[in-house]
């Protein structure tokens, strides 16, 4: 018998306690290296709004283009013989493409429960109230926390099949290695006939791409620029924002886009008790996102061992969302 769900807010909340371990461990590596999960405080949400909102971010309009015009493909492709299921959006932020899809199964009178997974509980607290209002009907369940804590927490709440979203080209906030251990993490995590989609950004002209990531409005810099914020209001750290400055690179070969705050001079930082010295011109690494070529993402399917039932591209083909399922 399946579990009656409620819709009710289950949090799994990420501490301080983390938060410090993970930049005074990040800030001791060279080169040094911050986690871009941090970036999400209230401010850094806000930010990231407005970075979807610009012109240059294609992102955000091709993965929109796919889910908005091609909705019924996408439910099709989910849908199994109107077989009650769990949909889990790992990273959802403010849900605006996966509404789409949520508004169509909606209106289908499907019996589902939609799980967003998010480490900021400021932009799940307003996803519940939007939702809610818009969709009386829909059963939610929020998480808060990082995506395997709070999948297992979503697969101990109920035993139906699973369809999980990754979407954004969010799997391309890992370098390679990373990539290949999260899918293969996240396949033992899932069972059999379970799916995944999972957006990918494409390799495209490399001019295109960098400027996606180093707009002239900077306000890609003050996103990243935020977390140094972030850490002198919650860590008792000390940066000096004016010190650093964003760097953007793109490697078209590889397909790694990289960010780095460089420091301006030589300094010390304190975060606490603990001093980080930062030579002048000294990099610290903030964040990836890869780009992927057809070959990359049947590569990285065949080796966490999923099967591709299929690929919705966008108008433009420069965005795939990939339909994975758990062979």
């Amino acid at each position: 018998m399946k579990p009656q769900l409620d819709t009710e807010q289950y949090i799994g909340t990420v501490t301080n306690d983390n938060f410090r371990s993970d930049v005074v461990e990040g800030l001791k590596k060279t080169p040094k290296k911050l986690k871009s999960k941090y970036f999400y405080d209230k401010a850094g949400d806000e930010l990231f709004l407005d970075i979807m909102k610009m012109p240059e971010y294609y992102l955000t309009d091709c993965e929109l283009d796919i889910f908005k015009n091609k909705t019924k493909e996408l439910a099709d492709t989910i849908l199994v013989n109107e077989e009650p299921f769990d949909l889990i959006e790992l990273g959802a932020g403010d849900a605006m493409k996966s509404s789409y899809l949520l508004e169509h199964l909606v209106k289908q009178n499907l019996e589902f429960t939609y799980m967003p997974i998010d480490i900021s509980g400021n932009i799940l607290s307003v996803l519940n109230e939007k939702f809610s209002d818009r969709f009386p009907s829909l059963d939610i369940i929020t998480l808060e926390g990082d995506y395997f804590e709070m999948l297992d927490k979503a697969t101990s709440i109920s035993n139906r099949r699973r369809v999980v979203l990754f979407l954004g080209g969010n799997i391309g906030n890992m370098d390679l290695d990373e990539s290949y251990h999260f899918c293969r993490e996240l396949k033992r995590k899932l069972n059999h006939g379970d799916l995944l989609l999972i957006g990918f950004d494409l390799k495209k002209n490399p001019h295109t791409i960098l400027k996606a990531y180093n707009d002239p409005a900077g306000i890609t810099s003050s996103f990243n620029l935020n977390l140094l914020i972030r850490m002198n209001r919650e860590l008792e750290a000390d940066f000096d924002v004016l010190n650093f400055q964003h760097y953007q690179t793109y490697d078209p070969i590889s397909g790694a886009c990289k960010s780095y705050l460089v420091s301006l001079t030589e300094q010390n930082v304190h975060i606490g008790n603990q001093i980080f010295r930062f030579d002048e011109n000294e990099l610290i690494d903030m964040e990836i996102s890869q780009k992927f070529s057809q070959d990359d993402i049947s590569k990285l399917a065949r080796d966490s061992k999923f099967h591709i039932i299929d690929e919705i591209a966008d108008s433009k083909n420069w965005f795939v969302d990939s339909i994975w399922q758990v062979l």
